[in-house]
């Protein structure tokens, strides 16, 4: 579904990603892991269009490289970004209906669906996104972009500040949007629960993949045992 090949992206001089190739099968889970600043949310920014990039971003055969972000958006690849970036004075309605722009025509099936997934949001659809709680935020940043009609959903560090109880609301959403049909990407700092859910999964370190495998095989891989799992 998704193939990225040699990928590099520099921030000016500063070369972050180097040379990076990953695979995204269609109905899979995906996790990118490593440390802080090693170049996983510049990679969502890459296969996004929000950063330049050199190498090859490739959709269903199609490549990506050189599109502007909203025809990126209309491939359906859609991106939740690391801080939830909602807008804190539109009420809850209102931030999901932004996400539904390019779907008017089946946007009560989503909101539906996104209801369904997140009944705390239906509980405070009038109330504005800035008075909700930090796991109430990032459910509204998911269900922004499911009212897009995601085929590849990109989720970056979407349990980065939560308690534990929303931590688990998200994993558990995380899956059942891959039984939807949904492919996810997912960034996250939480290495142990995202490895657990993973088809796949990639290790980066200083900008360049150290490691791939199934979720399992790096959950039991001694080097990710003694990095990141503290064993």
């Amino acid at each position: 579904m998704l193939k990225v090949d040699h990928l590099n992206a520099s921030y000016g001089e500063m070369q972050v990603l180097k040379s990076i190739s990953i695979t995204v099968e269609q109905g899979s889970i995906v996790s990118v892991v490593g440390s802080n600043g090693v170049g996983k949310t510049t990679l969502l920014k890459a296969i996004s269009g929000i950063i330049p990039s050199k190498g090859i971003i490739s959709f269903d055969g199609e490549v990506l490289n050189g599109l502007p972000p909203h025809r990126i958006v209309g491939r359906g690849i859609i991106h939740v970004p690391e801080g939830r970036k909602i807008f804190p004075d539109m009420s809850v309605i209102e931030n999901l209906m932004m996400g539904a722009f390019l779907h008017r025509n089946t946007c009560k099936q989503n909101l539906d669906r996104v209801f369904e997934l997140f009944p705390r949001l239906a509980e405070r659809r009038k109330q504005s996104g800035g008075t909700l709680s930090g796991g109430e935020q990032q459910m509204l940043a998911i269900g922004r972009g499911l009212m897009a009609n995601p085929r590849l959903l990109l989720l970056d560090e979407p349990s980065l500040g939560l308690s534990p109880i929303f931590t688990d609301t998200v994993f558990r959403t995380i899956e059942q949007i891959r039984k939807s049909g949904v492919t996810v990407l997912l960034v996250e700092q939480n290495v142990f629960r995202s490895l657990s859910i993973s088809d796949q999964a990639y290790v980066i370190t200083n900008g360049s993949v150290v490691l791939n495998g199934s979720g399992r095989e790096l959950l039991e891989n001694p080097e990710v045992k003694r990095a990141f799992l503290g064993r």
